[in-house]
């Protein structure tokens, strides 16, 4: 299945002159969310790790369910103050602002190997700040892990010295 083709691009949204692309178009159709899970099961399954951590929201409906294919656990990132118990912060830099992501400080015990997941990877602000919230609690980040990789806004370059494996590889678009 060509994954690429089941996706839907959004013109000047959030703000004009971004190119959105959606993938509501991919988890709405059982088949194609089922192989977007698969394929990316297979893209990792060579890495060893102990835990898979996804941002809210995109992050949480590749993240969980990539979790539950491997046989591992998925703690979220969310937004400041939605998590119920103490936590740990990063701020971070958006394609279009800035933003805070927060991590339950139980969520990583020291030494565990941790993979990042999440649907896209523009300028990798969202990234890094994930993998900078594993590390402040002592974890090893194993890997960083896309549906989607936009090529040419250097988010793979901000994220140097962390493995990156991305499903997708599209081309950034102006409109």
């Amino acid at each position: 299945m060509d994954l690429a083709k089941e996706l839907r691009h959004i013109p000047d949204f959030p703000r004009k002159g971004v190119d959105f692309i959606d993938i509501t178009t991919v988890l709405k159709k059982a088949d194609a969310f089922r192989e977007t899970i698969d394929q990316m099961a297979a893209m990792i399954k060579d890495i060893d790790f102990d835990l898979i951590i996804g941002a809210e929201s995109r992050g949480f409906i590749l993240g969980a369910p990539l979790a539950y294919a491997t046989g591992k656990g998925f703690a979220p990132v969310r937004k400041p103050g939605k998590l119920p118990s103490e936590t740990i912060k990063a701020e971070y830099s958006l394609e279009y602002g800035k933003d805070k992501l927060e991590l339950h400080k139980d969520a990583v015990e020291p030494g565990m190997r941790v993979l990042v997941v999440d649907d896209l990877l523009a300028t990798g602000g969202t990234a890094l700040a994930n993998c900078q919230l594993v590390e402040a609690l002592g974890g090893h980040v194993a890997g960083v892990v896309f549906f989607i990789e936009l090529l040419g806004l250097g988010g793979r370059d901000r994220l140097q010295g962390y493995p990156v494996l991305s499903l997708l590889q599209i081309k950034e678009q102006s409109v």
